[in-house]
């Protein structure tokens, strides 16, 4: 048997591991992995996530090293680099928005139940319909859910493990990037809600007016191009 093994190869097989393998592959430069995460970023109309850029790019990249040096890069710049939940994106910069007033601005209506079942949603999730329902003192009315649905800012989250698995709902990346969120935890805190409009003292379960069942009763419509809370400007 050959004696001939380098220490590197000694101290592998001491510790009962395997010599460590070369890639057959040589990873690209670094500033040429950030100008790949570049351009699949600038391509892309959705977040694209670590998992996809390094499915693309060549073997041995590492993109989330790319990007660290590529979010650098343009900050101060008019096209930023962001996080949008576990995901990443170039957007305008927040100061630069009025130059795309005109191609952004649309009319829309959202009710103030709408608003508040979101609100509600993205505070307390994964919350079910029937803790939405006990938090803003009246039911919930599915044309209020669905409207959030289609607008994809809320999905279906797991069910809850309680008498009869109701399903739960959460905000979703969607919403988290119209807002400019990086996450959940970026929501502005209870004195910016209070502030902004999106609480208010409703009365308890118990001490409801006649009259008032649901959502669909409520006509307090929002117009979401004029007088929005900062929180959920268009």
């Amino acid at each position: 048997m050959s004696d001939d093994v380098t220490p590197v190869e000694e101290d592998t097989v001491a510790q009962g591991g395997h010599a460590p393998e070369e890639s057959l592959f040589e990873a690209p430069p670094l500033a040429e992995q950030e100008r790949m995460c570049e351009a699949i970023l600038f391509a892309s109309a959705e977040p694209v996530s670590i998992k996809e850029l390094n499915d693309r790019m060549p073997h041995g990249a590492d993109a989330a090293e790319a990007l660290v040096h590529l979010r650098k890069r343009y900050e101060g710049r008019g096209v930023h680099v962001v996080k949008v939940g576990d995901a990443w994106a170039m957007r305008t910069a927040p100061d630069l928005g009025f130059l795309m007033q005109k191609e952004t601005v649309e009319t829309r209506k959202l009710s103030r139940a709408a608003i508040e079942t979101l609100a509600i949603i993205a505070y307390h999730q994964p919350v079910t319909r029937a803790e939405i329902e006990e938090i803003r003192g009246v039911s919930v009315s599915r044309g209020t859910v669905d409207q959030l649905l289609e607008m994809e800012w809320i999905r279906f989250g797991r069910r809850k493990m309680t008498p009869g698995r109701p399903v739960t709902f959460v905000v979703t990346p969607v919403f988290l990037d119209h807002f400019g969120l990086s996450s959940a935890r970026d929501l502005p805190g209870l004195k910016e809600l209070r502030a902004a409009g999106l609480l208010e003292n409703r009365p308890s379960p118990g001490t409801i007016p006649l009259g008032v069942k649901s959502d669909e009763e409520e006509d307090d419509v929002l117009d979401l191009s004029d007088g929005q809370p900062e929180l959920f400007e268009d």
